[in-house]
């Protein structure tokens, strides 16, 4: 684990004034998240940007002026099943297309809950992935699909979907603070009670009450990964918050990821929040999270082809390497 830094402190511990204020339980239940009001995202100059209208849902397409390097993320968004798209996606699609060197990047809001339960996500990030490689030409081993807090546990159980139903997989997974368990049986969830800002102290929130999962089995790992069999799954950086009750979420998988001899990077930001990569402009860990991103990305596209294996970068765990 890395040491927390003052600033990365100091966020966390404004974090948890707000929720011990009358708003906390609005963001502990989701219900901040249902209807967001924002102000329009303005788009970068040196990208173009369009909504791709599907049959149940929106994608957003982010490129880079003139440029074309077939590399393409599949961006899953958080919000616990029952947020739509926000702008903090939109500005995360900008880091994922610079931190690939130029990439494309797709971003599905996908349906949601209540009106939406389990199956709905899973179909829509389904049908956005094949029409990444049926409709726009990309190949799979030039596809990293990407997501934060259920978008992470999402990007996990597409995984094992495409594999289940023998299609070809992407090239590479990235997941931060993932929701891979929606029986919520980890034993962070007892150890980080008292030490999560965001969702601790309770459960009067949304990993306890979901509607995603309507009336499916918790269990099943389209729904949990955790529960799923990791066989075949191509590299993945898992990042996570020590701080969190999800702490456990990404620690099983990637000890079934490591029986399953997968190849995985995993990083424990010491006493951070769930998804402090929101904090990118503000924090020393979430910077140096997205460094990792990129570092990985790299790696996965070939662009630091020669250095594979081997040590790329340094950052505050030491050096960098996919291991199994």
């Amino acid at each position: 684990m890395r040491k927390i830094s003052w600033q990365g402190k100091l966020a966390r511990d404004m974090l948890k004034n707000v929720m011990d204020t009358t708003m906390g339980h609005g963001f502990q239940t989701g219900e901040f998240r249902k209807n967001p009001v924002e102000p329009a995202w303005v788009c970068p100059e040196e990208y173009e940007y369009e909504l791709v209208e599907r049959e149940n849902f929106v994608m957003e397409y982010l490129r880079p002026v003139q440029v074309s390097t077939g590399r393409v993320v599949l961006q899953l968004h958080g919000g616990g099943y029952i947020g739509p798209m926000r702008n903090v996606y939109r500005d995360f699609a900008v880091q994922y297309s610079k931190r690939s060197m130029g990439g494309d990047v797709l971003t599905i809001d996908y349906r949601v809950a209540p009106e939406h339960p389990f199956p709905a996500a899973l179909e829509d990030a389904a049908e956005a992935y094949r029409w990444l490689i049926e409709e726009k030409g990309y190949a799979p081993d030039k596809i990293v699909v990407a997501g934060d807090s259920a978008g992470g546990g999402l990007a996990l159980a597409l995984f094992l979907y495409l594999r289940d139903h023998k299609e070809a997989v992407p090239a590479g997974l990235i997941t931060m603070s993932p929701w891979t368990d929606l029986t919520c049986s980890g034993e962070s969830h007892q150890t980080n009670f008292y030490n999560d800002p965001q969702f601790g102290h309770t459960t009067d929130s949304m990993l306890y009450n979901n509607p995603y999962v309507g009336g499916a089995d918790p269990e099943d790992p389209y729904l949990s990964p955790l529960f799923g069999d990791f066989r075949g799954v191509p590299p993945i950086l898992m990042q996570v918050g020590g701080s969190e009750v999800l702490l456990s979420d990404t620690l099983s998988v990637a000890g079934k990821i490591r029986k399953a001899k997968g190849k995985l990077r995993v990083s424990v930001y010491d006493g951070m929040f769930h998804v402090f990569q929101m904090a990118w402009r503000l924090i020393p860990e979430s910077q140096e999270a997205w460094d990792e991103v990129g570092i990985f990305l790299q790696i996965i596209y070939g662009i630091c082809r020669k250095q594979e294996g081997k040590v790329v970068k340094r950052v505050r765990s030491g050096r960098y390497r996919l291991k199994k």
